[in-house]
C-alpha cells in the first residue's frame, strides 16, 4: 500500500460547531487531501455515527463511482482506487463498529483500544488497519499482527492530546523506520516547518492536526508543495 504523504487528522473537539467542520472536510479534499482520520472523543456514539455518515456523503459526493479498496486478490490498493485521485479515503479513530456503519475505509486505533487483531476480525481484509505506537517496544508488536501501516509519535510536543506520550523526536521516527517496513506515520507537532525533516528520516507519510485548521484547503496546498 502507498499513503498519502499529508495524512490529515480531523478532530472534532477543535471545532467551534459540526458545519465547520464538516467545511474544513471538503476544504481538505478541495486541497489534495485524499487521507482524513475522523477523531471524536466525547464518547456519544449515535453523534459520531451521524457526522461520520454525513462525512462520507459530502466527500463522496462528484466523484462517480467510488473505488474498490483493494484489489482482493493481491490484498494492495486496486489500481481503480489509485487513479481516483479526488476519492478521499476515511479512517475511524478508535471504533471499528462505527467504521462498518459509517461505511469508512479503514479504522484507526491505539494502545489503549481494542487490540489490531481483534478489530481486522471486525473490519475484514479489504479496508486499512493502522496502529499508534510510542516507543520501539510497541512499533514491534504491532509489525507483527495484520496492520497495515504504523504510526509513531509523539514526534515533537503537541497541544492535541490532553495526556501526550513522552516525545521521541526525530530519532524516534529513525529507529521506528529501521524496524519495519510496513508504512510509516509521523504525527505529534508536526507543522509546515518541520515535516520535511520527519519524511527525511523516513516517514511515509506526515498526520497533522493544527497546522491545517487555519484555511484548510490553502494549508494542504503548501503541506504538498513542501512534501514534494
Amino acid at each position: 500500500m502507498k499513503l498519502s504523504q499529508l495524512y490529515a487528522i480531523l478532530d472534532a473537539g477543535f471545532f467551534p460547531n459540526v458545519g465547520s467542520m464538516f467545511a474544513a472536510a471538503q476544504e481538505l479534499a478541495a486541497g489534495g487531501c485524499t487521507l482524513i482520520q475522523y477523531r471524536n472523543k466525547s464518547g456519544n456514539a449515535r453523534v459520531m455515527l451521524e457526522h461520520a455518515r454525513e462525512l462520507r456523503k459530502r466527500l463522496d459526493a462528484g466523484i462517480g463511482e467510488r473505488p474498490r479498496p483493494r484489489d482482493s486478490s493481491r490484498g494492495a490498493p486496486s489500481a481503480e482506487a489509485s487513479r481516483a485521485s479526488q476519492y478521499v479515503r476515511l479512517i475511524m479513530n478508535d471504533r471499528a463498529d462505527l467504521c462498518l456503519a459509517a461505511d469508512f475505509d479503514g479504522v484507526h486505533v491505539g494502545q489503549d483500544d481494542l487490540s489490531p487483531e481483534s478489530v481486522r476480525k471486525i473490519i475484514g481484509s479489504d479496508r486499512w488497519l493502522g496502529v499508534s505506537t510510542h516507543n520501539p517496544e510497541q512499533l514491534r508488536e504491532a509489525d507483527l499482527t495484520s496492520a497495515d501501516y504504523l504510526a509513531m509519535g509523539p514526534v515533537f510536543a503537541t497541544s492535541s492530546k490532553e495526556k501526550p506520550d513522552p516525545v521521541v523526536g526525530l530519532e524516534g521516527v529513525r529507529q521506528a523506520r529501521a524496524l519495519t517496513r510496513k508504512p510509516l506515520v509521523a504525527i505529534g507537532g508536526i507543522t509546515r516547518a518541520n515535516a520535511v525533516s520527519v519524511i527525511e528520516v523516513g516517514a511515509d507519510s506526515v498526520a497533522v492536526i493544527s497546522d491545517l485548521l487555519q484555511d484548510p484547503r490553502k494549508s494542504a496546498e503548501e503541506f504538498f508543495r513542501i512534501l514534494r
